[in-house]
């Protein structure tokens, strides 16, 4: 069956275009009270990030799950990885964030955890999808669901973050900055480094339903790195507007991505002999992590992009480390999901243990240059015929004949955005610029040739 909705992290758009609109929301809704909770007895988690349209769709999804006969618990503005934790500690059948992530403000969707708090399998998305087509059916008025809201889920969850590092660990000779994107972790962010003895200067915590990750958060490390120089911090944190990214900045005001965090991480469980099996990355992970990884002896294997198919890969293979270069980090013997303040609190756990500072513990990788461009593409261009296009292919083998096998070239799709991601990766970094500015001036004349 064809996905109608659902992409590679939930349901996503254009807030007021369907399927982001309220009549939409309201069915979902009721669908997912169907699938997830069949037999009338269930609980769902609602949590949000800080956008306006957010309450709007609040509303319309507890409408629909009470249609369905199912009760809800709202937690109200969360880190998606909280709506997780949350809904295994309540027990619930399944867990529903309000978010975009790191889009804009104007965009929202919809995000599912299973009761484990994990992201739903394939089959339970379609099942969704399949009600979706269907007219609702309000249950008995005696069986409707009940809404509470949960006034201390901020508390549990600070709590669970402080315990995913060891008893006793603390920051008090640390000061940090921690930019929290105006998003979903500005009330929580900064009291779980401060709790822990950190002196924190948080900024992008002043959310007013537009300014979501807007100039702020991991899309913007700028904003962090300036504040980190400013303050002569020790470290820098970052986090998306959902807060479940993570970029690093260091002391000397250099940025570290998901890759290199992903690599402090398993190399320091690794000497401890705790790092269970391997670490899976993705098709777009730098190539140094893997040479990095591979010269200790840790297996390295790559998923497709996205943090659902890196936590397919890793339940497969019975490992516990994975993760993404955009911030996006599975530490399974911590939490269920990807979570940027529990990240961050592996790795400063390590900065403390080691008495290394953050500029001397990135050095564990040297990073490839790689050169990312998006391609915008129209509406009526195939992706599968774009890729296969005779220009294309052509650009692609000519790259990789330049490269002479020492960098990679990848395209992909966006699975959120009408985009074709182009990216190059080689030792030079000029090389790697051109390169990827040729293959992706192929990719724009096919997409207008074929609009």
């Amino acid at each position: 069956m064809e996905r109608r909705y659902f992409g590679t992290d939930g349901i996503r758009g254009r807030v007021g275009r369907t399927p982001m609109t309220p009549d939409f929301a309201l069915r979902l809704g009721w669908a997912a009270g169907r699938v997830l909770a069949p037999d009338g007895n269930g609980l769902v988690i609602i949590g949000k990030d800080t956008r306006v349209s957010g309450y709007m769709f609040e509303s319309a999804l507890e409408a629909g799950l009470s249609a369905a006969g199912t009760d809800i618990r709202l937690l109200g503005p969360m880190p998606t990885p909280a709506v997780a934790y949350l809904t295994r500690t309540f027990r619930a059948s399944a867990g529903i964030v309000i978010s975009a992530s790191h889009n804009p403000f104007y965009d929202n969707g919809f995000k599912f955890f299973s009761a484990q708090g994990t992201k739903l399998p394939d089959e339970v998305e379609l099942a969704i999808e399949a009600e979706l087509e269907k007219s609702i059916e309000t249950v008995d008025s005696a069986d409707i669901g009940k809404a509470e809201r949960v006034v201390d889920a901020a508390g549990r969850y600070i709590e669970f973050c402080k315990s995913t590092i060891p008893n006793g660990t603390a920051f008090h000779d640390m000061k940090l900055v921690v930019d929290c994107a105006h998003g979903a972790t500005y009330a929580v962010a900064p009291s779980v480094f401060e709790e822990l003895g950190a002196q924190v200067v948080a900024i992008g915590a002043e959310p007013d339903g537009f300014n979501i990750n807007e100039k702020a958060g991991s899309l913007h490390p700028e904003n962090l790195r300036a504040a980190v120089l400013a303050q002569r911090a020790d470290a820098g944190i970052a986090l998306d507007g959902d807060g479940d990214r993570l970029v690093l900045v260091d002391e000397q005001g250099e940025v570290l991505d998901g890759d290199e965090a992903l690599c402090i991480i398993a190399l320091a469980r690794a000497g401890e002999g705790a790092l269970g099996g391997g670490v899976v990355g993705t098709q777009m992970s730098n190539l140094g992590l893997e040479l990095a990884l591979k010269a200790q002896g840790i297996a390295f294997e790559r998923a497709a992009v996205g943090d659902r198919y890196v936590m397919e890969m890793l339940q497969q293979r019975g490992w516990l480390l994975g993760g993404e270069s955009s911030g996006h980090i599975l530490c399974l013997d911590r939490t269920s999901t990807g979570d940027g303040i529990v990240s961050a609190l592996q790795v400063l756990a390590i900065m403390q243990a080691t008495g290394r500072p953050l500029s001397e513990l990135r050095k564990v990788m040297a990073k490839f240059p790689q050169t990312l461009l998006n391609v915008p593409l129209n509406g009526g261009v195939a992706r599968d015929a774009l890729l296969s296009a005779k220009a294309v292919k052509e650009a692609v083998r000519a790259a990789e004949s330049a490269l002479g096998g020492e960098g990679r070239v990848l395209l992909r799709p966006s699975g959120t955005e009408p985009l074709m991601r182009v990216m190059v990766e080689g030792r030079e970094r000029r090389q790697v610029e051109q390169i990827a500015r040729e293959i992706a001036e192929a990719v724009r004349s096919v997409a207008d040739h074929a609009g």
